[in-house]
């Protein structure tokens, strides 16, 4: 399989600090019911903390740490951790402020996290953090042109890319762009059935 070509690309770019606004909201609002964040994020006010949360892995994690590209500005966005730039000191920082926006599931999220942890690359890769489109903007191809310039430099390098989903619905979209599922794993506490998939690269 070749690398899909880049769908509409002049619309992608990276982020520049006045997307950060918009790129958030699409952000929140994408995963403000999504099955994973639903169960590993406190209830009461719900859409606040998914909200913080991904302003964090945004601004804090993948601005200064990986690679973020927009679409749109903003309606589309993906936030990628790579293999040359590690993101422990931030996320050592973060981390209290992640448990508290977990609240009473805060144990649920480390048992979540701790059953998907040996799927993850053992070596260097391109981990994709998050990515989303606004549902305004969906329909126009956005989604795949967001995450290929991520894709693309995975493979241009030699490194693998890496993913966690939820919703079953995202599975045959991740495999169209070259994914494998590696994991079925049904998170434990009655969490949700998530995937880890991989995209090996196949340039050598």
């Amino acid at each position: 399989m070749t690398t899909p070509r880049r769908q509409d690309a002049t619309s992608v770019r990276p982020i520049t600090d006045p997307d950060v606004a918009v790129a958030v909201d699409t952000l929140a609002r994408a995963f403000a019911d999504y099955p994973y964040t639903r169960h590993v994020v406190a209830a009461d006010r719900h859409g606040e903390r998914i909200r913080r949360y991904q302003e964090l892995c945004l601004t804090r994690v993948g601005m200064v740490h990986g690679r973020v590209w927009v679409a749109d500005e903003g309606r589309a966005v993906a936030v990628w951790a790579v293999p040359d730039q590690d993101p422990s000191p931030a996320l050592v920082e973060l981390a209290p402020i992640l448990v508290e926006l977990s609240g009473d599931r805060a144990a649920v999220a480390a048992s979540a996290d701790a059953a998907v942890e040996p799927h993850r690359p053992e070596g260097p890769a391109w981990f994709l953090q998050t990515v989303a489109t606004a549902p305004e903007a969906q329909g126009k191809g956005l989604g795949t042109a967001v995450l290929l310039p991520g894709i693309e430099e995975a493979e241009s390098a030699g490194f693998p890319a890496y993913l966690e989903t939820s919703d079953v619905a995202n599975v045959r979209f991740y495999e169209r762009l070259g994914f494998e599922i590696i994991a079925d794993v049904r998170l434990p506490d009655d969490g949700p059935r998530t995937w880890c998939m991989r995209r090996e690269p196949r340039l050598r």
